[in-house]
């Protein structure tokens, strides 16, 4: 399984947030091409990477940032946030993003995700944001009617590599990862899906492993590597990554 560190970007510096509340964010590093490095030294194979800002603005805001962060570390990258057109999704790709994120569009311009889908085979990603079951799109700002399930569903055959699944209500939280909403996610749809949200240990990562099977891909951890919960070494060793 793999296993994706999380660098979620504010105001150009690395940070954690309580459930998408940007008022609710401890900054944790202030380089993030450093935190970058540090990940890649510990032996992680990818990078989750979100402009924060970007997703509230509708556009990107923390460029130098990632920028920064691709020039520092040799690892693939996926970036989601504020990436909202077909000209931003080929510059990040050029720029050397392996994959590009795309949740707000999914909802708001579905078209336009499958025609990015059609052109960037391989490298584009749906992020699944739910909160109380229901997709929540702008930076988590805004709430929609559609289920996960329903969102995922109009996507089964437009191409996209792997669907990002964050459950809002447990993100920066550590109360443990809904494993079984997850599953059952990935059980439902052919692409493959990345847990996030809540992941406080590595029996949460086990919990994750344990349905596999189902199609679960990958996981997001962010602040139980931060704080020190889950040690790097072990969890790759967990996961065999």
């Amino acid at each position: 399984m793999n296993l994706y560190p999380a660098i979620d970007l504010k105001g150009g510096a690395c940070v954690r947030l309580v459930q998408g509340d940007m008022d609710r964010a401890t900054v944790f590093n202030h380089d993030p091409a450093a935190q970058a490095q540090a990940f890649a030294a510990a032996g992680f194979r990818w990078l989750h990477l979100v402009d924060l800002d970007g997703a509230f603005a509708g556009r990107p805001t923390n460029a130098q940032a990632v920028e920064a962060i691709l020039d520092a570390v040799d690892l693939p990258v996926q970036l989601g946030g504020g990436i909202r057109d077909l000209a931003t999704i080929a510059f990040w790709l050029e720029r050397g993003v392996r994959r590009v994120i795309l949740g707000t569009l999914a909802v708001r311009d579905p078209a336009l995700v499958k025609e990015a889908c059609r052109r960037f085979p391989g490298r584009i990603a749906l992020g699944l944001d739910a909160r109380g079951g229901r997709i929540a799109v702008a930076g988590w700002a805004e709430t929609s009617e559609l289920s996960a399930l329903d969102l995922g569903r109009r996507f089964e055959d437009a191409g996209a590599c792997a669907i990002v699944y964050t459950d809002i209500d447990r993100d920066g939280l550590l109360q443990g990862v809904n494993a079984e909403a997850t599953a059952a996610l990935a059980a439902a749809l052919t692409t493959p899906v990345i847990a996030s949200g809540g992941i406080a240990s590595l029996d949460d990562l086990r919990a994750l492993m344990a349905r596999r099977a189902d199609g679960i891909e990958g996981a997001i951890i962010g602040r139980a590597l931060y704080d020190g919960r889950i040690e790097p070494a072990a969890a790759l060793v967990l996961a065999g990554a």
